[in-house]
């Protein structure tokens, strides 16, 4: 094992939650101001994820006052405090990137029993 490699493993969080593209998440992002931090949520759909290893990444989507916002956060960043699996999605795709075409129950996504 290469240096590089040692310390890409040391970045690895222990415990990542399972989540699927299609779920509804909530993820607790630490936020820095200043001197201060916050905790800030941002709850939506999970539309992709992308790489492995400390490079993993996943796309989140929400409609905030009638606008698409995505956000993509890295899994195993210090700044990702929390993944809250919410609801889970029965979707046939790898990416759901044909969700941003879509406007109010069109673009939900149903929900695995």
């Amino acid at each position: 094992m290469t240096k590089l490699e040692a310390f890409a493993n040391e970045q690895l969080k222990e415990s990542v939650p399972a989540f699927e593209i299609g779920d509804t998440i909530r993820v607790h992002n630490k936020i820095k101001e200043g001197t201060r931090e916050r905790i800030q949520m941002f709850e939506g759909v999970v539309i992709a994820r992308h790489g492995g290893g400390v490079s993993e990444t996943f796309t989140v989507r929400r409609v905030a006052y009638g606008v698409g916002v995505e956000k993509t956060f890295p899994i195993h960043s210090p700044h990702v405090v929390d993944i809250d699996v919410l609801r889970r999605g029965k979707v046939r795709r790898a990416k759901l990137y044909y969700l941003r075409d879509k406007i109010g129950k069109d673009a939900k996504v149903k929900e695995k029993l």
